[in-house]
């Protein structure tokens, strides 16, 4: 059976396996951050930003409780606690024809989620 986009997607939230995320970027991917203004392109940008972002939000209690998809893409809604502030957020994934991850918009609420992934992901990017 061939796993979909989105099940590699899963299966590398589960794994963190960084090789298997490099292959699921599309070269040309175009990753969308809450906090940073503008589109970020490329797969090594986007790579560093969902790799450190896994690391931040991914650990025990992260969980997807949502999936809207169709044959182009998904929105994956999913929850977190993390120092006592509930975060809540959507992926926003769409798939480019040859199966890869072509388009990646992360949204999060409130605005104290928002404003503590900006300080983590800050620190987490910056040893990276």
């Amino acid at each position: 059976m061939t796993m979909t986009v989105l099940d590699k997607w899963y299966a590398y939230a589960q794994s963190h396996d960084g090789k298997a995320l490099w292959e699921l970027l599309h070269p040309d991917v175009v990753f969308e951050s809450p906090v940073v203004h503008t589109p970020q392109r490329g797969r090594d940008i986007t790579f560093k930003y969902l790799a450190s972002a896994l690391e931040v939000l991914g650990g025990s209690g992260f969980t997807y409780v949502g999936e809207w998809r169709n044959d182009k893409g998904a929105v994956l809604e999913f929850e977190q606690e993390i120092d006592g502030i509930k975060l809540n957020g959507v992926d926003i994934i769409s798939f480019s024809d040859d199966g890869r991850i072509i388009h990646f918009k992360v949204m999060v609420r409130p605005l104290k989620a928002v404003n503590l992934l900006h300080r983590l992901m800050g620190e987490r990017l910056a040893k990276a």
